[in-house]
């Protein structure tokens, strides 16, 4: 009987070894998977001012994805939004953003998916994320308007880290 508990237990270890291992090749081969860093040279922002910074991390599992922004607004205070959303075109939670309370990502291929935000239920934000076929850049096109209704229409640059 003892053979049979210790056969048990290895074949649930080498189990939850593999579905690690799969878990995590398969976050490593999603292009946005990691952490990217903006570029403020290469962004425009309209209106301004840009923020000083901003650091995404991306964690990818099967179709779900996890996004958390943190950075320096223009007036120099910390920021913080994330979201966690399958990408299925349905809205999920983003915290943290004045502007905007659900996103929802829906893919076009293996480096570009269309996203529209949403606040109280109204579509206020749509754009695209594009990675580059190198996956070294992740842009960011945004269009929609602000927290006080002025049109936004900016291009967000990051350099995967």
């Amino acid at each position: 009987m003892s053979l049979s508990l210790r056969t048990v237990t290895f074949r649930l270890l080498l189990a939850t070894a593999a579905i690690t291992i799969l878990s995590l090749s398969a976050q490593a081969s999603d292009p946005v998977a990691g952490t990217w860093e903006l570029n403020l040279a290469k962004s425009k922002f309209s209106p301004g001012p840009p923020p000083q910074s901003q650091t995404r991390t991306y964690e990818v599992t099967e179709q779900q994805e996890k996004m958390m922004a943190k950075g320096i607004d223009a007036q120099g205070k910390p920021t913080l939004v994330q979201f966690t959303a399958q990408r299925d075109g349905k809205d999920y939670p983003y915290e943290g953003s004045p502007v905007i309370d659900t996103i929802a990502l829906t893919p076009v291929d293996t480096f570009t998916l269309t996203y529209t935000a949403k606040k109280a239920g109204a579509v206020v934000i749509t754009g695209t994320r594009v990675i580059s076929k190198d996956g070294k850049e992740l842009t960011l096109s945004v269009k929609g308007t602000d927290a006080t209704g002025q049109p936004v229409e900016s291009i967000l640059v990051f350099d995967k880290r």
